[in-house]
């Protein structure tokens, strides 16, 4: 189809299927890829062969922190998405348009590692091309262009949603979909962190890849055992939420990094390379000596990772069981963990800016004012961004309404869990 069909095709309801598993209002998502494939034609004119892909954000349920270390932990995939509209062209070059960014262009005779583009989105196409030629597949030149609702510093992973919507266009056009979910996600992880120049686990782009519920245990990160949970949150007339403090993440990168080098020292003290490594009955003997050697702080960082791995566990198997009281209860513990222990909720560097704690101490003034049974936490990273609410969906608009006169409208987004991954929008 070139583009002027593939509108017509949009419009007349072939694509409903996907549209329906993928969003909560189908013709909400019609009018956006309406919408994309005016601008990419805009941009590149009439095409053929022109194709629609999508790849959804995720939230970080338990596990907070536990991935780099090689643990385990329960994310999902949402309904917020990065979609694109693409075309082949004869090249050799990938050209992406993003919505509110300047064209990114590369050339796939040139997939070496450059400097000059760390931190920038080039880099992370760069990256992906290159995973896929590695793999051994003959890639050709295409012209792409993308818009996204996943929301950036929310701790949604914009940047994995990103990658596994790159990888997710090679798969289809250029591996007939040979490449499995999860090994689009490590081609992710390493195209953020070996050209985007951002170190980091393997948590976010397998959530984005694979969909649903997602239990990941990464003790072998080169074969992480990925377990799909399902369950339907509004069954228990429970929504999911989540509240953008607005914070300042420019900053954070030394923050960040502190978490891993001191879990990095602690597992150094008994002679291995991460956490998930060190008997836990070894570690507790060994405090004393700990808090000498690495500081309070790192010994109380690796408290967190002990409990929050078997937290993660525990939460999957409580929603496998429909025990839904349980798995509130570990989401409240997981939040006071990263708060005491984990204490990410602010940086030491800007101790005025407290946005995430304040918003967890009047989500649970508004559960205790109202009787509610819910449960808030930090979501994703932490010091600045996101926390993470599940409420009964009956008290939602009144949270709603609550927390925005706080931290402004259209502070607090309602999520739901999506089914499928990184997909492409097939009839």
């Amino acid at each position: 189809m070139n583009v002027t069909e593939l509108k017509n095709a949009i419009l007349s309801g072939i694509f409903n299927n996907n549209f329906n598993l993928l969003y909560s209002n189908t013709e909400e998502a019609k009018t956006r890829y309406l919408k994309a494939c005016d601008s990419f034609l805009q941009i590149y004119g009439q095409a053929d062969n022109v194709r629609l892909f999508s790849a959804p954000g995720r939230t970080e349920v338990g596990g907070n922190h536990t991935d780099h270390q090689h643990g385990r932990v329960l994310a999902g995939s949402v309904n917020l998405d990065v979609i694109a509209v693409v075309a082949p062209n004869n090249d050799n070059v990938v050209r992406i348009k993003s919505e509110g960014y300047e064209m990114d262009s590369v050339d796939l005779s040139d997939l070496e590692v450059n400097p000059n583009e760390t931190g920038r989105a080039i880099s992370l196409i760069r990256g992906m091309c290159a995973e896929f030629k590695a793999a051994g597949y003959n890639l050709g030149g295409f012209n792409a262009y993308t818009t996204s609702n996943v929301l950036k510093g929310s701790g949604l992973s914009s940047s994995a949603a990103f990658e596994v919507l790159i990888g997710t266009v090679l798969n289809g056009m250029f591996a007939s979909g040979n490449v499995s979910n999860i090994d689009i996600a490590k081609m992710g992880q390493k195209a953020e962190s070996v050209y985007f120049g951002k170190p980091c686990g393997l948590l976010d782009q397998s959530a984005s890849a694979l969909g649903g519920f997602t239990a990941i245990d990464f003790a072998d990160p080169k074969n992480p055992v990925v377990e799909q949970v399902n369950f339907d949150l509004a069954a228990h007339g429970y929504s999911l939420c989540v509240v953008n403090t607005g914070g300042n993440h420019a900053n954070l990168t030394s923050d960040y990094a502190d978490i891993t080098l001191e879990c990095r020292s602690v597992s150094e003290f008994f002679g291995v390379s991460f956490l998930r490594e060190v008997c836990v009955k070894d570690f507790y003997k060994n405090i004393a000596r700990l808090r000498n050697k690495c500081g309070d702080r790192a010994v109380l960082r690796a408290i967190h990772f002990f409990n929050e791995d078997m937290r993660a566990e525990l939460e999957k198997q409580a929603l496998k069981n429909n025990d839904f009281d349980e798995f509130l209860r570990l989401v409240r513990a997981s939040g006071e963990s990263s708060f005491k222990y984990l204490q990410n909720v602010y940086s030491n560097s800007a101790v005025q800016e407290q946005g995430i704690s304040l918003a967890l101490a009047v989500t649970e003034q508004f559960f205790n004012e109202n009787n509610i049974k819910g449960v808030c936490r930090v979501h994703g990273g932490g010091f600045a961004g996101t926390i993470q609410v599940f409420l009964p969906t009956n008290q939602l608009l009144s949270y709603k309404q609550m927390v925005e006169s706080v931290f402004g409208k259209g502070s607090c987004y309602l999520l739901n869990i999506r089914s499928k991954g990184g997909i492409e929008i097939t009839k």
